[in-house]
């Protein structure tokens, strides 16, 4: 895990199964230094809720789910853990979604969706929201998981012109099934994209720059405690 400046050790959960998300966080130099344990969050029933909220933009949409899954993960924590078990622990939880004119893109329901996704896509430029939220737990006695810091980074993204075979072939590749947005920049469908103005790893999935100051902010709070 990490360290507070008295030494004392905190640890890191990504409440996320994302294995681009673990990828990034590698990246970062902390591989060895988190643990994984997906949220217990009912995220479908959360989107459902959100959606319903007419004056709810995307970038808050983002944040606010990250917001949940690192707060049900954190309430789950407590739960079933004993009240001896007080070691500080950081939460991370995330969220990705493409917006295009306002519109939430999340990941496609079946081939059908992917495809209508990928074509209203193509040749236009959309957004990525990566929402972000960090909770800490073991702060202090009433062991609630407390919000740390929580933000929304976005990058635009300029799609190619794509043919319908183009997104046939690509589709077939099973690759957008589990993204928002039904593509991933990191993997073959990184070849749809022309342009990209923002952060590259908020479009994969954790903005790495803003991730890892925010992450040292959230150990400096927990100094102050």
């Amino acid at each position: 895990g990490f360290s507070k400046s008295d030494g004392s050790n905190v640890r890191l959960i990504l409440a996320s199964q994302s294995p681009r998300r673990r990828e990034i966080l590698d990246m970062m130099g902390l591989t060895g230094r988190y643990t994984v344990n997906p949220s217990p969050l009912d995220e479908s029933a959360l989107q459902r809720e959100l959606a319903a909220q007419p004056n709810l933009s995307p970038e808050e949409y983002a944040r606010t789910l990250a917001e949940h899954k690192a707060q049900a993960l954190g309430v789950e924590m407590v739960t079933t853990s004993s009240s001896e078990e007080t070691e500080v622990t950081l939460i991370l939880g995330s969220d990705t979604i493409v917006d295009l004119d306002g519109a939430i893109l999340e990941k496609p329901v079946d081939e059908s969706d992917a495809r209508s996704m990928l074509g209203r896509l193509s040749g236009n430029w959309h957004k990525v929201h990566t929402g972000v939220a960090i909770y800490g737990l073991g702060l202090d006695d009433n062991q609630q998981p407390k919000l740390l810091t929580s933000f929304t980074d976005t990058a635009r993204v300029k799609f190619a012109d794509l043919t319908q075979k183009d997104i046939s072939s690509y589709v077939s590749t099973g690759e957008p099934m589990d993204k928002a947005g039904s593509y991933g920049i990191q993997g073959v469908g990184g070849q749809l994209v022309e342009m990209i103005e923002g952060d590259f790893f908020a479009v994969m999935g954790l903005p790495m720059h803003t991730l890892s100051r925010e992450l040292s902010r959230a150990i400096m709070l927990l100094d102050a405690k």
